[in-house]
């Protein structure tokens, strides 16, 4: 059995790929080889070493930036919407829309002429102005990470994550 030290991350050797030869009944693969398992420990390494550091040097949260973000972009935008896009549940992102309210950088209102349950999520000014000094920070180091890898890992690492998350939505991805 293979032992590592604790608090020490078990990565695959890249030049011997456990997915290369990867057999339909997945037997020949271990936890620390999932998929899953190296795309959530890479999120979360990353969320860790970069996310998180320009999200608190600005007073932010990580998800109170990702949602500032997105509603810079697509706001005005229906909470279920928002919901979808954040990739998150719909407790956390009401919890992170509470915050980002008393910061005064939304304001989540009922939809005009619509049921009081159908929410609108806007950005402020305020949020606005925030997400302008953030922003930049942000695409920095998020180039920065992009650096690492060659014009061609980067094309296909896109190319392969986007035919995963098109697996995930078709349903494609079934214990039937």
């Amino acid at each position: 059995m293979d032992t590592k030290p604790k608090g020490r991350s078990i990565r695959p050797n890249p030049d011997n790929c456990p997915w290369t030869n990867v057999q339909e009944d997945g037997h020949s693969l271990t936890v620390d080889q999932f998929p899953s398992t190296v795309i959530v420990q890479l999120a979360n390494s990353l969320r860790r070493e970069v996310t998180t550091k320009y999200a608190e040097k600005y007073g932010l949260t990580v998800s109170e930036w990702r949602l500032l973000s997105l509603l810079a972009r697509f706001a005005p935008i229906p909470f279920g919407e928002l919901v979808a896009l954040s990739g998150s549940d719909k407790a956390l992102v009401s919890r992170t829309l509470r915050a980002l309210e008393q910061h005064g950088f939304c304001k989540v209102q009922p939809e005009p002429g619509g049921h009081k349950k159908k929410l609108i999520c806007e950005i402020t000014h305020a949020g606005l102005a925030k997400h302008e000094i953030v922003m930049p920070v942000a695409q920095r180091l998020q180039a920065a990470v992009l650096a690492q890898l060659t014009k061609t890992e980067r094309e296909i690492m896109y190319s392969a994550l986007m035919k995963l998350h098109d697996a995930c939505d078709s349903g494609k991805l079934t214990l039937d």
